[in-house]
């Protein structure tokens, strides 16, 4: 029975921790903002250079940058490098068409909240996630999504 409830009590600390870990949907706006003005500054090239440093600061514990063109072609994501050049606008995983939302949220008002569904890291467990997508003057957005 104690090694039961020295189980629960690793179990439920690391859980926290794991929610400790997590950053804030406030972080992921400030991070896509912040994104914004690099590709503003220094152009898409040398921004995806940094976007994809993993001891940069543009990817920070659950925390990336992606960046998609308004036809949803993925230009640029640190994580997932084999998606760049691919066309995403009618991808729907879980019940979204996230990457339509974004671009409708990029046409209509430049940056915004867009919500989604995704998987949990670490789970399979499927909860809500929200992205902050803002446009830069090189007219495409960049996003940062975070769990809600």
């Amino acid at each position: 029975m104690k090694q039961v409830l020295v189980g629960v009590a690793a179990l439920t600390l690391m859980t926290s921790a794991l929610a400790f870990e997590m950053a804030s949907p406030d972080e992921a706006k400030a991070m896509s903002e912040r994104a914004q003005a690099v590709v503003n500054e220094m152009g898409s090239e040398k921004a995806f250079e940094m976007f994809a440093d993993p001891d940069g600061e543009f990817i920070d514990r659950d925390l990336y940058v992606f960046c998609m063109d308004m036809e949803g072609v993925m230009l640029s994501h640190p994580l997932r490098p084999e998606l760049v050049g691919q066309n995403l606008i009618d991808f729907n995983r879980y019940g979204d068409l996230l990457f339509q939302n974004m671009i409708a949220k990029a046409k209509e008002s430049g940056s915004g909240w867009v919500d989604y569904n995704w998987t949990y890291p670490g789970t399979d467990e499927i909860r809500e996630k929200t992205s902050y997508i803002a446009t830069n003057d090189e007219e495409f957005f960049c996003g940062v999504g975070a769990y809600k």
